[in-house]
């Protein structure tokens, strides 16, 4: 079988020809192929998210074409998981998507809008929100930073009287500060955005919700979430705390036929950027821990735990915490 860019990273390095251009790909930039080992069942292409641009499509291209004789063959059937869309799942529901823009974010807001919801798309990046909407020219984009009370009154204005559905995806990283570095900028900006954010956007939706009778809400926490050594004191405490946001909201609404949950996803190969200085006492602590990640997911992994939460299959769950971790969460 011609390798691909939708052929996995492992099909590259244990196929010769293709092992060798790996390889030497990684060697021209000082990387180690053990770099790779949470990335074997990625697709090629996959590299270009996870270089945070640093790799361009030119270099992926050029590997498929050095493997392939000069040529890009024909695209084949993928050799992993395939997105599988189910039509019309989301007909006739309003549905706002947070960090619509890039990621898990935007992964959650085209499967939607794929299966027939209309999207409302909020981002702080509006740049990347045109690119979203020009290709997916019925998403409805909303540019504004979470963390001010006017731009979740712009989101709720675009969305009108009926809100569905609440995808709180939106969150940044922090410096993997231990508490007794931990300084009140990084503090402070992380709780603001992966915290009170999606806490007062719950709380702009839920009367609607109420009047409804009927809503869902979907808030992304974090492997950090669950266990203390996934990520900083910041990160660690604001995704905690989203989940206790969410438990409690289900408590209180699922009377009121709104349902609450969390996803929990482990290492993403988004590209997420990280703070230009990172804390080295706690990137050491971490690190034996992080490599124990068992393999990172797609953003379209993430997508497909969140959007079945969202989505009426999920008539019966309420106050979940789902780790769409790979099994992280299990060692």
């Amino acid at each position: 079988m011609a390798l691909t860019a939708h052929s996995t990273i492992g099909e590259w390095l244990e196929d010769p020809t293709g092992g060798e251009l790996v390889r030497g790909l990684l060697a021209q930039s000082g990387a180690d192929p053990e770099s790779l080992t949470h990335v074997l069942g990625l697709p090629l292409q996959q590299l270009v998210t996870l270089s945070q641009g640093q790799m361009p499509q030119s270099v992926v291209d050029d590997l498929v074409r050095a493997a392939n004789g000069g040529e890009i063959p024909e695209a084949t059937e993928a050799t992993g998981w395939v997105e599988q869309i189910t039509p019309g799942r989301f007909t006739g529901k309003t549905v706002i998507v947070t960090g619509a823009a890039s990621g898990i974010g935007k992964a959650t807001a085209s499967r939607i809008a794929r299966e027939g919801g209309r999207v409302i798309a909020s981002d702080i990046a509006a740049e990347k929100l045109d690119v979203l909407k020009s290709e997916f020219p019925d998403v409805i984009t909303v540019a504004g930073d979470l963390t001010r009370q006017d731009a979740i009154d712009a989101v709720l204005a675009a969305a009108g009287d009926q809100v569905d559905a609440l995808a709180n995806v939106a969150g940044i990283n922090d410096d993997f500060s231990p508490a007794g570095e931990t300084t009140d900028a990084v503090w402070d900006r992380v709780i603001a955005i992966n915290l009170t954010a999606p806490f007062k956007l719950m709380r702009a939706v839920l009367p609607l919700m109420e009047k409804a009778g009927r809503g869902s809400i979907l808030n992304v926490s974090s492997e950090a979430g669950l266990r203390g050594n996934a990520s900083g004191n910041a990160y660690t405490a604001s995704k905690h705390g989203i989940i206790g946001v969410t438990k409690s909201a289900a408590f209180m609404y699922g009377p009121k036929g709104i349902r609450v949950n969390s996803v929990a996803p482990g290492g993403v190969a988004t590209g997420i950027p990280m703070p230009p200085q990172m804390s080295e006492a706690g990137s050491a602590r971490l690190a034996p821990f992080q490599q124990a990640i068992p393999s990172l997911a797609t953003a379209e992994h993430l997508a497909a735990s969140i959007t079945f939460l969202l989505s009426d299959d999920a008539v019966n769950i309420n106050g979940a915490v789902l780790a769409s971790d790979g099994g992280w969460s299990v060692q």
